[in-house]
């Protein structure tokens, strides 16, 4: 993979993504990273543009819930360059499959908690917020727990 210009330190590349400093050296260590990381004639870190572009899709792919695991296996086939292309392709739409999954998950969570901020709305509204599962009612007079906790 052509490197382009500007050369960036370590300290520019963490700005720019947003990765702390030790968190683009772990990237480093565990092979996330698509091409080495160049070093200058100091012995210091030097990152492109590309690199960049790199390590912003690795903090959509690990903020969306990708493994570690799987961000260096896609990292290792774009390595492996021409031919790899299903195969990469093919991860990506598991991990889709995986993170639609989630979101469905979560917008099912996030409708009971609208819901009971609903409840809880109209209660405040009515002035009745005392009849909302009360600990100090007795367990005999207690509402059952999906009616308006």
């Amino acid at each position: 993979m052509a490197h382009s210009t500007p050369d960036l330190s370590i300290g520019q590349v963490s700005e720019r993504t947003g990765l702390s400093i030790d968190s683009l050296r772990f990237y480093e260590r565990e092979g996330l990273l698509v091409s080495p990381v160049r070093r200058g004639s100091t012995g210091r870190r030097r990152y492109d543009e590309r690199d960049v572009e790199w390590l912003v899709y690795c903090t959509k792919f690990r903020a969306s819930g990708m493994p570690l695991a799987t961000i260096r296996r896609f990292a290792e086939l774009v390595r492996h360059g021409a031919g790899t292309e299903e195969d990469r392709l093919a991860l990506l739409r598991r991990h889709r499959e995986e993170l639609v999954a989630r979101i469905t998950e979560l917008t099912g969570c996030l409708d009971v908690i609208d819901h009971k901020i609903g409840v809880y709305e109209e209660h405040f509204e009515r002035g009745a917020a005392h009849e909302l599962w009360n600990t100090v009612v007795p367990a005999e007079s207690a509402p059952s727990p999906g009616i308006s906790a």
